[in-house]
């Protein structure tokens, strides 16, 4: 499965949402991502769609790179990615926000998943 986004948009702490970390884009043709954790609960929640309820999910792995964003998750979570072992996230997120996006991503994956940096 692949989406193509602009750019994506980290908070890896908001202090409105209960210190939720959150990781989302919109694509280019409607689409969207929305990755969330909150820093008491142990598993990551993952939308395909702003409005859907997030599928709650572990042994994500993610690989960020300047130009894409992949998810990978396991066999008995297709359904989350409707169906697809994974998520290409093609993307134009200005350089100097990567380190945020990284940050987002360290807090949403600590002791839930995999999280490999691309990005240097």
């Amino acid at each position: 499965m692949q989406l193509t986004a602009v750019e994506l948009i980290a908070n890896p702490c908001d202090d409105e949402e209960d210190n939720m970390a959150l990781l989302c884009c919109l694509g280019l043709t409607g689409e969207s991502l929305l990755l969330t954790r909150f820093p008491d609960e142990d598993e990551v929640g993952l939308a395909l769609d702003i409005e859907d309820e997030p599928y709650l999910l572990r042994d994500l792995k993610v690989t960020l790179s300047p130009e894409k964003l992949l998810i990978e998750v396991a066999a008995g979570d297709r359904e989350a990615l409707r169906g697809s072992e994974y998520l290409e996230v093609l993307h134009g997120t200005d350089p100097a926000d990567l380190p945020e996006v990284l940050e987002t991503l360290v807090n949403i994956l600590k002791d839930t998943g995999v999280l490999v940096n691309q990005v240097g």
